[in-house]
């Protein structure tokens, strides 16, 4: 049986479709229009209480029967232990993948979703946020390029930290941040840009 996909066209919805796609799962989508409001219906919301995209019912959950999760990160780290995949399995290694895929979660998806919030979409111009979030936005890419100068990929192998961090990367252009200035973040994305997994995770849900 397929995994539902109940998604939409944003960063974090996307890290769970390229993890499907690069884990050669089987699943069907469900867009959650977030703009129309339609992660608070109901129906939704008993899948997701927290009323927010992604989430997934796994019809052959750990015990052979659906198991619903929320959470883009729990959700890699879930698909991740389901497959075997795209997650070391040395004590070593599993621990320094968790470390950046929680520098994600923790950082760079908050700290990049306010500079979106307030550099594209708030209805008033605040210039200290867009201070603010803008110079925390380009210290977090200053943490990226250090690491991506020692390291092929974040956690050494190619993992879902990468896969998490990735589509917040591609809206480098909301954060008004040039890649040109971060040369090993622009070779990394670059080289995760063309993986086939990524192309057809980044466009799911197929737009109407």
């Amino acid at each position: 049986m397929t995994i539902e996909l109940y998604t939409w066209a944003t960063p974090n919805g996307r890290k769970v479709s390229i993890m499907l796609e690069e884990c050669a799962l089987e699943y069907s989508v469900h867009p959650v229009n977030i703009g129309a409001g339609e992660q608070f219906e109901p129906d939704f919301q008993a899948i997701n209480p927290n009323a927010k995209i992604p989430a997934i019912v796994d019809h052959e959950g750990p015990d052979g029967k659906p198991f619903t999760l929320f959470e883009s990160g729990a959700i890699l780290v879930y698909l991740a232990g389901k497959t075997g995949r795209l997650m070391p399995l040395d004590v070593r290694g599993k621990y320094e993948c968790l470390q950046w895929l929680m520098f994600q979660m923790g950082g760079v998806g908050p700290m990049f979703g306010q500079a979106h919030h307030f550099l594209r979409n708030a209805k008033e111009t605040v210039p200290y946020a867009m201070e603010r979030y803008r110079t925390e936005t380009r210290r977090l890419y200053a943490v990226l390029e250090r690491r991506l100068a020692d390291e092929l990929y974040l956690a050494r192998e190619y993992s879902i930290a990468d896969i998490a961090t990735f589509p917040w990367v591609a809206r480098h252009e909301w954060q008004q941040v040039d890649l040109a200035d971060f040369p090993n973040v622009e070779r990394w994305y670059t080289m995760i840009a063309r993986r086939p997994a990524v192309v057809r995770g980044m466009a799911v849900p197929t737009p109407p």
